[in-house]
């Protein structure tokens, strides 16, 4: 079994290596004085522990036949989440911009001047520690700290407007938000944590987005919030997986698609075709974003046995599904999809309950991907 990956570094095209986040934990006896700490490093004991876990809690399979109920009705299982969780589910996500800028105002619409300053921002992630997986609701461990964002190279919001596909230019079929200048689509987009906060924030008038989710529910719930409007949003019901379900955008149309806790939550041989046909609608330059479980989270240490569907894929209580992720089984999908690594790394998280004196070890993986420019574009 593969070993956990570096804790939360990365190599960036000078040579040196950054890390995520802005609070560490240098002295073990002050664990307790925060709710959170970045980039924690595991000891060989505790990456053996984990994996011992996992062995554990995979040895023994869900049967063949009740495998076969979570793909069929996998549907229910989501709606019946959402009409559970519709209430209390929401969270909005503070960490949204610093991590996924490409999601943010263009300069042209804020000032520089006008943005918050780096510390400012840090004030900010301290403020607000959720984040939210839909798993994480039932798992109740919701509450995380946040981190600084760094500098990807991705390129600009000016620059991602200027490269429009030529058939685009030339006047291609109208489509839903045809007339935008600036796309983005959330994939299992789930009540709007994503969503709301992006069309709250980014008041460009040639903004539009697109979300949609396996679950019914949940997208009715999107469309029936105050906060919806089908001027500069379109949120549809829409299978991952459904290779003969067409999405409402041609090839090449899309500037951002955002997959957020959802790649997780499918069949793991079917995760290569829908990343190669969501690659397909990025137009030269677009950028896939994607945050997701990382291997030997608390969440997959947390399962018993006879929860275990393949190797490091689960079933909940409620009946949805999760997969653990490395770095590399998320690099060779987006490559083999025909996209350019321009970020993939593991944010190691110790989450503090301070009033139970317990500590919780979280795992997640954010990658960034661009799809090649034209020859001859640069």
């Amino acid at each position: 079994m593969a070993r956990p990956h570096p804790e939360g570094v990365h190599a960036v095209p000078n040579g040196k290596r950054e890390q995520f986040g802005s609070r560490f934990l240098s002295d073990p006896t002050r664990v307790f004085q925060h709710n959170a700490w970045d980039n924690v490093q595991w000891s060989e004991e505790q990456a053996a522990a984990a994996e011992k876990k996992v062995q554990e809690n995979s040895a023994q399979r869900v049967p063949q036949e009740k495998q076969v109920d979570y793909e069929l009705n996998a549907r229910k299982y989501w709606d019946d989440f959402y009409k559970i969780h519709e209430d209390g589910f929401f969270k909005d996500r503070h960490w949204l911009f610093t991590e996924f800028p490409e999601l943010a105002p263009s300069p042209n619409q804020n000032h520089p001047k006008s943005l918050p300053s780096e510390a400012k921002r840090r004030e900010t992630l301290e403020c607000d520690r959720s984040e939210d997986g839909p798993g994480l609701a039932v798992e109740q461990d919701m509450c995380l700290s946040n981190r600084v964002a760094e500098k990807t190279g991705a390129p600009s919001v000016e620059q991602s407007v200027t490269q429009k596909p030529s058939h685009l230019e030339q006047g291609a079929a109208e489509f839903p938000g045809s007339s935008a200048t600036y796309r983005i689509l959330e994939v299992g987009c789930g009540v709007g944590n994503t969503v709301f906060p992006i069309l709250q924030t980014n008041n460009d008038p040639g903004l539009f987005v697109y979300c949609c989710d396996f679950s019914s529910a949940a997208v009715e719930l999107v469309q029936t919030n105050p906060e919806y409007d089908p001027s500069r949003c379109l949120a549809f019901v829409h299978d991952l997986c459904d290779e003969e379900q067409s999405y409402p955008v041609p090839s090449d149309s899309l500037d951002v698609i955002v997959l957020i806790f959802v790649l997780s939550a499918i069949v793991p041989d079917k995760m290569q075709k829908a990343i190669s046909r969501l690659s397909q609608l990025l137009r030269p330059g677009g950028m896939m974003l994607l945050r997701d479980y990382g291997r030997y989270d608390m969440a997959q240490l947390r399962f018993r046995k006879g929860q275990c569907l393949s190797e490091h894929f689960y079933v909940r209580g409620d009946g949805t599904r999760v997969y653990f992720f490395t770095q590399d089984e998320l690099d060779t999908l987006f490559t083999a999809a025909g996209l350019e690594k321009v970020q993939n790394l593991v944010d190691r998280r110790l989450q503090v309950n301070r009033g139970k004196q317990l500590t919780m070890y979280r795992v997640w993986i954010q990658c960034k991907y661009r799809k090649p420019l034209l020859s001859g574009t640069g």
